[in-house]
């Protein structure tokens, strides 16, 4: 996948998001501010949510549409949304900063009425968010725009995926990846399951990253050893500010953190095999190798007493200490040589030796 001409895949480091949701606070001010303050802790893009409450629910307080239980819990749906959304009126304001600024923004719409104005601001990449996933009508729109597709799986079972998938690609989409999500805020380490990543990897053959609710960074860690390649974070710079989503989100510092710590995880995964760094291989001279540890004449027997395997790694390898011990000195050794292949010799050059010394 490619966004804004940045590519998101295993062969670079981790794509970040930081999802800006409610930590606005409801101030256009707050929501440019923290564009710049994403940018500014190493974020890649931000993401925002594209709705208005009537655009989601309707304003009732039947039992069905009241919240039980969670961060939420005796609000409205109505209610909850109208604190939470990012008006469209603001939606031009923000993609400007962004530009301006040089970081990505790109949004979740929630009906296809928010893909008219997206794409109106050309936004460059679409976020189906998890709840969203079960809506065809939403796919449909985003995947008609040909633009990069990110859809999130929190809630989903594998038919639902799938379906959303197929629907996705019959209507266009040529870029798509999947998050995998825990929709629970926030969500448990216990619960994070980052062994998904690599399932859905294998189960639907798209580039995979992760949603993430949980505290701390283990899950984004985690996720990416497993092939995450893309790690989605709230973010909430006004530390000071109490939003639906504030609870659950990071800081500038954390976000910062965040960055360093899964890139540093994607570098030290390396390549399969068994590649050696070069600072590594010099080291194999502190191996054990064969030497020499007392004088050796010429034509004497190598043996356990005169040769032994020490420290350090310049001499004939301990595998080969075996024909060693079959065979002669081809020359005077001093103790502290390494032995070598040219200064081992058969027995010949032991009977050579003696009878040389009989003619002296």
């Amino acid at each position: 996948m490619i966004i804004n001409n940045r590519e998101i895949s295993a062969a670079n480091a981790p794509y970040i998001v930081a999802e800006l949701s409610a930590n606005h606070g409801g101030s256009l001010e707050n929501a440019l501010k923290a564009i710049d303050a994403a940018k500014n802790a190493g974020a890649d893009a931000v993401k925002i949510q594209t709705y208005e409450p009537d655009t989601l629910t309707i304003d009732c307080d039947k039992e069905d549409f009241v919240i039980r239980g969670g961060l939420w819990s005796g609000q409205t749906l109505y209610d909850l949304y109208k604190q939470a959304h990012t008006p469209f009126a603001w939606h031009k304001a923000l993609f400007d900063r962004a530009r301006n600024i040089g970081v990505t923004l790109f949004s979740a719409p929630f009906d296809a009425s928010c893909v008219d104005l997206l794409e109106s601001l050309n936004a460059p990449a679409y976020k189906i968010a998890s709840f969203e996933l079960v809506d065809c009508e939403l796919i449909e729109a985003a995947a008609r725009t040909e633009k990069p597709l990110i859809i999130s799986t929190g809630l989903a079972s594998e038919e639902e995926i799938g379906e959303a998938l197929e629907i996705a690609r019959s209507n266009g989409a040529k870029s798509i990846m999947l998050l995998h999500c825990v929709s629970e805020y926030p969500a448990p380490i216990e619960t994070a399951n980052t062994r998904s990543v690599a399932y859905l990897q294998k189960r639907f053959k798209v580039e995979v990253g992760l949603s993430d609710h949980t505290l701390g960074v283990i899950a984004a860690v985690t996720s990416v050893a497993l092939g995450a390649v893309l790690i989605e974070k709230h973010f909430a710079p006004h530390s000071a500010l109490i939003t639906p989503d504030s609870a659950f989100s990071v800081d500038s510092q954390g976000l910062s953190e965040l960055k360093q710590t899964v890139c540093e995880a994607w570098k030290a995964l390396g390549v399969e095999g068994l590649k050696r760094a070069e600072s590594e291989i010099k080291n194999r001279v502190f191996r054990r190798s064969i030497y020499a540890v007392k004088n050796i004449k010429k034509g004497e027997p190598f043996t356990r007493e005169n040769t032994r395997v020490i420290r350090p790694g310049y001499g004939l390898k301990p595998k080969e200490l075996r024909r060693v011990l079959h065979s002669f000195a081809s020359r005077d050794i001093e103790r502290g040589e390494p032995i070598l292949d040219e200064t081992v010799a058969d027995e010949t050059v032991a009977r050579e030796t003696i009878a040389n010394k009989a003619n002296d």
